[in-house]
């Protein structure tokens, strides 16, 4: 069941990633976080947590993104062979996507390289910025900018913008032997 100042946190978390991931630019690589109790960092890794700026006494519920090292490989596939800590909370992606108008998708070749260069070429193709997050309680969120609208006050938010992505990091969050 999820609780509500573990949900706010993980909002927060969100938007950070997103104000974040905004300061980059566009074109960036696709990233992975953990996302650990900040109130369990500071107490497990107090010099870590110093570094970071985190202290005791963080908001309830407060979620401390850790970036970890991704190949080049599709985060789809990564995604596959991932399996987190009992100490790590949730996860939380950042990808960049083309996403065509309705409709768009009877006309999209069934080979990948093929797809790719028709989403591209698409006159009406939108560039996003993907931020979602979830924890192993359920709780989900997630933040959506798009590169035509490209300012804080047009990020779109909630908990559940992109259902497959999310799907994909909660399978990261069960045990091996549910997966």
């Amino acid at each position: 069941m999820s609780d509500p100042l573990t949900d706010l946190g993980l909002a927060s978390a969100v938007r950070e990633l997103e104000a974040h991931a905004a300061e980059s630019g566009w074109d960036q690589p696709a990233r992975l976080f953990a996302l650990v109790p900040t109130a369990d960092l500071v107490r497990r890794e107090p010099t870590l947590a110093a570094a970071l700026g985190l202290m005791d006494g963080e908001a309830p519920g407060a979620l401390t993104p850790i970036e970890q090292e991704v190949t080049d490989e599709q985060l789809e596939r990564l995604l596959q062979t991932i399996s987190w800590p009992d100490e790590v909370l949730g996860c939380a992606a950042v990808v960049e996507r083309l996403v065509l108008p309705p409709g768009a998708d009877e006309e999209l070749p069934d080979d990948s390289a093929s797809a790719t260069s028709y989403a591209r070429q698409h006159p009406d193709r939108q560039e996003v910025r993907i931020v979602a997050a979830i924890t192993r309680t359920g709780a989900s969120y997630c933040a959506l900018r798009m590169r035509a609208h490209d300012d804080p006050d047009s990020v779109l938010s909630g908990p559940d913008l992109v259902p497959g992505l999310l799907e994909l990091l909660a399978e990261t969050l069960q045990e091996e032997s549910t997966r």
